[in-house]
């Protein structure tokens, strides 16, 4: 697809805009705030526009009497930040007659099945009331556990909860180079990329930019999860005037992660996008070839260890024996069961268990491939 026609085409949009794209020294920066909401009102003429917006945090700077360091800090910055944020958004947007709704979310929000279905129908309904959902991470609550890391991914998660057509990451970095440019002053950029792969990742660095969590590192992470799921990922330089008004017009600008057709849908989306998994189980050869090559259930007899501790249903790694990631799937069983299954001919599983139930550990239509890097 060429670049005109991607937003063209596009029904429904999420763009991410980075804390430093739209913060200075002195905290939020109105002016851009102000150029990136015409260029958003733009895109929102005829389709529907969520933002992940980061700087909460950089937006209590003038508020606070010193740098937030601790965890507890951060999260009373993001207390005061967040307020301001939403302000500044709901004034700039207000002006092109866009109404904003607020939206926090954690990764467990979005891990947790039924939780992740209330916030699809709520998003859902925000969208057929006209209104732009800003959407943030709930850095007052977060913790190591349940944090997406940074709001590239979420923004991808976002993306595949509504079935956006397509991502736009505006970040202070002109484009993916084939090096870092800040070490490398000959570094090129990379104008499209059509599979994130080692040798793309070897380009990154992970060091982080001037306000956020996220490095190069990051997005193209969060790339891959996005064409993983067949949504094109545009990274464009969110300080670049008028970069949305370019975009639309289809103009060669940052870099374009261009999507094949969609892979997964559904609960298999769901299950492919997951942060958090309860256990893991390694299976023998036969029963990974089975699952990667013939789109077999994962039966008993495959399994050959079980780690972790879960209930029946919860979202488990499967791993082969080597332990390279064959994918993600709803066990039948809770781990226990497993482990007195493990190695054992579906025939047996009644008289192990006292009680009948699914000749699967996991069923096919319940388990996502993944690619094992």
């Amino acid at each position: 697809m060429k670049r005109a026609d991607l937003i063209r085409n596009s029904r429904r949009l999420v763009v991410k805009v980075g804390s430093a794209v739209i913060t200075g020294p002195a905290g939020l920066d109105p002016a851009r705030l102000a150029e990136l909401a015409r260029g958003l009102a733009r895109l929102a003429e005829g389709r529907e526009l969520l933002l992940v917006s980061s700087g909460a945090i950089a937006a209590a700077a003038p508020l606070l009497p010193r740098k937030p360091q601790t965890l507890a800090e951060l999260q009373a910055a993001a207390a005061l930040g967040q307020p301001e944020l939403m302000r500044a958004w709901r004034s700039a947007l207000a002006g092109h007659g866009l109404q904003t709704a607020q939206v926090l979310l954690t990764a467990e929000d979005l891990t947790d099945r039924k939780r992740y279905l209330n916030a699809r129908a709520t998003l859902e309904k925000l969208l057929a009331w006209r209104a732009v959902p800003v959407i943030n991470e709930n850095d007052t609550v977060i913790t190591e556990e349940i944090q997406f890391g940074d709001n590239d991914q979420l923004a991808v998660r976002v993306a595949g909860l509504l079935g956006a057509d397509a991502i736009l990451v505006l970040s202070e970095a002109e484009a993916l180079f084939d090096s870092d440019p800040r070490q490398n002053p000959q570094a090129r950029p990379v104008r499209v990329v059509e599979r994130v792969g080692p040798e793309v990742l070897a380009m990154a660095s992970d060091r982080p930019g001037s306000a956020g969590r996220g490095g190069m590192k990051s997005k193209l992470l969060a790339a891959r999860m996005a064409l993983e799921a067949g949504i094109p990922f545009w990274l464009l330089p969110g300080r670049r005037p008028g970069v949305l008004e370019s975009a639309l017009a289809g103009a060669e600008v940052g870099t374009l992660f261009r999507a094949s057709a969609r892979r997964y849908g559904g609960e298999r989306l769901w299950l492919a996008q997951l942060s958090r998994h309860e256990g893991t189980l390694v299976v023998d050869e036969g029963a990974a070839r089975a699952l990667r090559e013939e789109g077999r259930s994962l039966l008993p007899v495959g399994v050959r260890d079980v780690s972790g501790s879960f209930a029946a249903g919860s979202p488990v790694r499967v791993v082969d024996p080597q332990g390279r990631l064959v994918g993600i799937g709803l066990a039948n069983y809770s781990a226990e069961e497993i482990r007195r299954l493990a190695g054992q001919p579906s025939s047996r599983l009644a008289g192990l268990l006292g009680r009948a139930g699914p000749e699967e550990v996991i069923h096919r239509d319940h388990f996502v491939l993944l690619p094992a890097d």
